[in-house]
């Protein structure tokens, strides 16, 4: 009986788990909208899609300030559910013990990748 009141607690801690790696996904992806003007071509070349009609990226310009904002709001999101006090979990498996320090250094190199992509538009004219 003890095993089907802990199986639905690990579901919801793994649940939760899940829940700040797609948040920082939502937001590395949403910088790399950002920064349509720089990077994003760039890792196109690099997965391989190619063409004439990359030229027209340019038109998401406008779209930059809102992929900013979610960008930042889903880095802040997951930050705050990485870095987050525990709540009570099962201690006998551990798992408690060995995700949060991994989810915590995942988000710091994230974030310091949101902030290379989302700055570099800002030093890209310094070097052409």
């Amino acid at each position: 009986m003890s095993t089907s009141a802990t199986t639905p607690r690990r579901a919801t801690a793994e649940q939760a788990d899940r829940k700040p790696a797609g948040l920082l996904a939502l937001a590395v992806l949403a910088s790399l909208l950002a920064s349509t003007c720089c990077v994003l071509p760039l890792a196109l070349v690099l997965v391989g899609v190619t063409g004439a009609w990359m030229a027209q990226l340019q038109a998401l310009k406008p779209l930059t300030p809102y992929a900013i904002a979610v960008t930042l709001a889903a880095l802040a999101w997951s930050g705050w559910l990485a870095f987050r006090p525990a709540r009570a979990c099962d201690l006998a498996d551990g798992a408690c013990a060995t995700t949060r320090p991994v989810m915590r250094r995942v988000w710091i190199g994230c974030a310091l990748f949101i902030g290379a992509l989302l700055g570099f538009p800002l030093i890209a004219p310094l070097f052409y």
